[in-house]
């Protein structure tokens, strides 16, 4: 492992792939057929520790740096089901860490700790029909209404959004553009709330996605996070975590692909030798071990930078992580589905799986042609 690892980053990857391996991977298949996941396995997760890695240990977190992080979104790749995989880093890094930040001790009883346990499914809700990535210029509206807020809307792409049992949401509370929009928590069970749709998407298949709508939802003024019309630039922070976490992963897709497709290589033949022997897929696999440590090597850079808990985050580090891997990984599915032959294009092999799965990386967080608008930015292009 990098020098960056400690021994006690080691031992707590140690715990998580024996937990991965042991509970997550043998189902992966099932739960993907399925569509869903049990919900025990966030309850397990938080009995472990695993969502409250570097959130405060007054509410149930660990206080541990990024590195353990890392540790987790890497071994997350073993359990070879990308849907429970995102799953648990959007309950963990995505929609959590928010809260833990600006939360008030009210807030963070109420939504982090039981979050952190697993026994409340958090969900991220930003994006929507109309604004995707660009969510300045979102239209759910939260009126100010006495001590109250009335939520009206709509949200769409919204993981862990149909079995959710709480959104950090994003909302218009001022005039247009970026500095009218704030955070606030809202718990699904509030009356005008539905789950319009459950997704049906290409891959990420055990994961659930849907399209949430707001008809006249009344939450309490004190379910504000941070300050009112002060939540753009919170949320702008919560992707770069968001896309460091999904290179981090995209990085361990990638080293399982080439793994077992090496293993599968020395195994198999055709034309009475190994299918290794052939130098084509030799120096396809060469090639492809070659990018993955450069995108490791700047991942981990974006991590060591990020880790410093700076104010400033290197925003152009990790765009340039989050375009890299999940590009890469890609070619990387494609090759290795192409050297599995027939069997790499059946739902039982798992490299067909992360073929599918893979195509989701470079749309989420925002999408390829965003993280190059972001880095020409910081380039003064």
């Amino acid at each position: 492992m990098d020098e960056r690892f400690t021994p006690e980053h080691d031992a707590f990857r140690r715990t998580v792939r024996q937990f991965v391996e042991k509970e997550l991977a043998p189902h992966a298949l099932e739960w993907d057929q399925a569509g869903e996941f049990p919900r025990d396995v966030f309850r397990r997760c938080g009995e472990l520790g695993f969502f409250g890695i570097s959130h405060d240990p007054a509410y149930g977190g660990s206080g541990l740096d990024y590195w353990y992080v890392a540790a987790f979104a890497e071994e997350l790749a073993r359990a070879r089901n990308g849907g429970v995989a995102m799953s648990l880093l959007v309950q963990g890094q995505m929609a959590t860490p928010v809260i833990n930040e600006l939360g008030t001790d009210e807030q963070k009883r109420e939504f982090l700790a039981p979050a952190l346990t697993g026994e409340r499914i958090a969900a991220l809700a930003m994006s929507e029909p109309d604004a995707g990535s660009d969510l300045a210029r979102l239209r759910t509206t939260a009126r100010k209404d006495g001590d109250d807020y009335v939520i009206q809307g709509a949200k769409t792409w919204i993981s862990n959004g149909a079995r959710a049992d709480f959104l950090v949401l994003a909302v218009r509370t001022g005039g247009e553009g970026a500095p009218g929009i704030s955070l606030v928590t809202l718990p699904t069970d509030v009356k005008g709330f539905s789950v319009s749709k459950k997704l049906q998407k290409v891959g990420h298949r055990s994961s659930d996605m849907a399209i949430l709508y707001f008809e006249d939802c009344r939450i309490p003024a004190r379910y504000v996070l941070g300050r009112e019309n002060d939540g753009f630039f919170h949320i702008m922070n919560s992707f770069h975590a968001e896309r460091l976490v999904t290179a981090l992963y995209t990085v361990a897709v990638m080293d399982d692909l080439l793994r077992e497709a090496i293993r599968y290589g020395r195994e198999r033949q055709a034309f009475g030798k190994r299918l290794l022997d052939f130098q084509v897929w030799r120096h396809t696999f060469v090639d492809h071990a070659t990018r993955v440590e450069a995108a490791r090597q700047l991942t981990y850079q974006a991590v060591q930078l990020f880790n410093r808990k700076r104010k400033q985050k290197p925003v152009k580090e990790i765009a340039m992580a989050k375009l890299l891997t999940t590009e890469l990984a890609q070619r990387v599915a494609y090759d290795c589905q192409q050297f599995y032959g027939g069997m790499g294009y059946v739902e039982e092999s798992h490299v067909a799986r992360a073929w599918r799965d893979v195509r989701m990386l470079t749309i989420g967080g925002g999408t390829s042609e965003v993280m190059k608008e972001i880095i020409a930015g910081t380039m003064a292009l």
